[in-house]
């Protein structure tokens, strides 16, 4: 657990500096490590009823408060982890890696959504087919993965989940090559992982929870109902916005951080990667048109960028930190859509010709509905508005 303890002085080190890591266990131990059988002073208080992930528990402890003395006194007995004061730093460890986890446990609930709402979209009857004339009365039922708004949700999930999952695993590809590569590779897989680890966690966890809201709308009402999934899986999914960091933490930490460590060494070497992939495409006329939308998506994000911080001051930069990161996840996931397209036309050819298909489809859905959406919420963070930030307690 994380906990305060006082300096050298006595007192507490005001915020995180003076927060420190320590292991509480249930049961005390010796100096060897073996149990003593004494009760440490740590009570459980009650479980917390959550929305989903009711598979795990999920508890408030009590410390200290001498429900069982220790050595016949209240008070919980921590050991510490690491050095006092270093307790944030510890945890950083293993941060970087579980929010990628964070982001592949969205995934994956987005995609177990996706494929119980295509199944469903393939048998359910429902509705007469649209001719000229519109629709015939005298002819029969349709499916309604027919249905042109049940074929826009059902893109729209595949482009947020195997999007999503692509981008899950370039991140997990460059954790390998921090270990794998040469030094100017590992380094370089460091900077990069640093850039998009805010975006690997954040993007699944909003973009696949709308999957999951989809989902839930082709079953229609049966979608709300516990005779099927996908309701629960829109309640296990809506944790992932909270968790290992809340949406506005990782906002903070992209446009506060991210972009700007090493003199934005990490946001340019992020660009010039997106760069080559666009110059690729822009060889092919399939391509061509998304890999200009993505470079002018690319300069609109450094514009945006250098726009938030022209005044220096984070109160004005970071206002708009979570637009901000809406916005930057777009235009990597369409650079990750634009690289599966690339990749995914050398095996256009043969028994995976319907898959080629498929994700050419959902790359031009994401650069035909998703893509366009940056430019409103860049347009709040370059004119650094304080709509949000200035309103009153009292107006609310």
């Amino acid at each position: 657990m994380l906990a305060k303890i006082p300096g050298p002085d006595g007192k507490l080190v005001p915020g995180t500096r003076g927060i420190s890591l320590f292991i509480v266990p249930k049961k005390l131990v010796d100096t060897d490590g073996q149990l003593t059988g004494e009760r440490n002073d740590v009570a459980l208080a009650g479980l917390n009823h959550k929305c989903g992930w009711r598979g795990t528990t999920n508890t408030l402890l009590n410390f200290g408060e001498g429900k069982y003395p220790v050595r016949g006194e209240a008070g919980a007995v921590g050991y510490l982890v690491g050095q006092p004061g270093k307790g944030l730093h510890c945890m950083f460890h293993m941060m970087n890696e579980a929010r990628i986890g964070v982001g592949l446990a969205a995934t994956m609930l987005g995609m177990a959504g996706y494929q119980a709402s295509l199944d469903y979209a393939k048998n359910r009857p429902q509705g007469r087919p649209m001719g000229p004339a519109g629709k015939d009365a005298a002819q029969p039922q349709i499916r309604i993965i027919e249905h042109a708004d049940v074929k826009r949700m059902l893109l729209a999930q595949k482009a947020y989940c195997e999007g999503a999952l692509a981008l899950e695993l370039y991140c997990a590809r460059l954790v390998d090559e921090q270990h794998t590569g040469d030094a100017g590779a590992a380094d370089d897989a460091r900077l990069l992982l640093e850039v998009l680890t805010p975006i690997a966690k954040s993007w699944p966890s909003e973009w696949c929870l709308e999957a999951n809201s989809l989902a839930i709308q082709i079953h229609g009402g049966y979608g709300y109902t516990r005779d099927f999934p996908v309701e629960q899986y829109w309640r296990d999914n809506r944790l992932n916005m909270i968790h290992e960091g809340t949406h506005g933490i990782q906002g903070m930490d992209l446009l506060g951080r991210k972009v700007l460590m090493e003199e934005g060494r990490g946001l340019q070497l992020l660009a010039t990667r997106m760069q080559a992939t666009i110059e690729q495409a822009g060889l092919i006329a399939e391509l061509a048109p998304h890999a200009s939308a993505l470079g002018d998506a690319l300069r609109h994000v450094g514009a945006a960028t250098r726009s938030a911080w022209a005044t220096g001051n984070p109160t004005d930069a970071l206002a708009n930190a979570v637009p901000y990161m809406q916005a930057f996840g777009h235009t990597v996931l369409a650079w990750i859509w634009l690289d599966v397209a690339l990749v995914s036309r050398a095996h256009a050819a043969g028994p995976g010709s319907a898959a080629h298909t498929g994700r050419l489809a959902a790359a031009r859905y994401f650069f035909h509905y998703e893509l366009p959406k940056i430019g409103a919420w860049l347009k709040v963070v370059e004119n650094r508005d304080l709509t949000c930030a200035d309103c009153p307690e009292e107006a609310f």
